[in-house]
């Protein structure tokens, strides 16, 4: 993973410096997300790394996936992905690409997993309390996981906020012991 990921770097850097340059870093995610799902599937997975066929022959596959809707550059790039026979690094290239792209937005995903439903009020307390915290836009995603008995856990990039009954049962379960 540490391997891919140190290759992947240099293509993800290069398609968020073009992305930034075009002011299109949302097109270039949708169509580097697009590919990475493409390639997910056993068949495309098979001809891209089948030796018999031609890298032109891979590129027009790709060509074709990619539709009429994308601009010359995003073909140039996936061009450059197929000559390196790089495509199966979509997936590390696509999170390279969107810490990238968080980072310039002044962004962050945060997961918000809850024991019950979270109101939009306390979603939205959430929301300016991590904003006021962390000095960026919050982009949240909530899920309800019943294990937690109650409270919340947050995760935002490599921060862990655990507030959840079922750690401070363990954490008194310790103490007592």
């Amino acid at each position: 993973m540490a391997e891919a990921l140190t290759t992947a770097r240099p293509y993800a850097q290069a398609a968020f410096e073009e992305a930034q340059k075009l002011g299109d870093l949302k097109d270039w995610s949708e169509m580097l997300l697009s590919l990475t799902e493409a390639i997910s599937h056993a068949e495309v997975r098979a001809v891209v790394t089948s030796p018999r066929f031609l890298k032109a022959q891979i590129e027009k596959l790709m060509d074709g996936l990619l539709g009429s809707q994308v601009k010359v550059q995003q073909r140039n790039f996936v061009r450059i992905l197929v000559d390196n026979q790089r495509l199966l690094l979509l997936p590390e290239i696509v999170v390279l690409f969107e810490a990238l792209r968080a980072e310039a937005e002044k962004t962050v995903n945060v997961v918000v997993d809850s024991a019950f439903e979270l109101s939009a009020a306390q979603q939205e307390k959430i929301i300016a309390s991590l904003k006021a915290r962390l000095g960026r836009e919050i982009k949240l995603v909530c899920k309800v996981n019943k294990e937690l008995l109650g409270g919340i856990v947050i995760r935002a990039g490599d921060k862990v906020i655990d507030g959840s009954v079922r750690t401070r049962l363990g954490e008194m379960a310790n103490a007592l012991a």
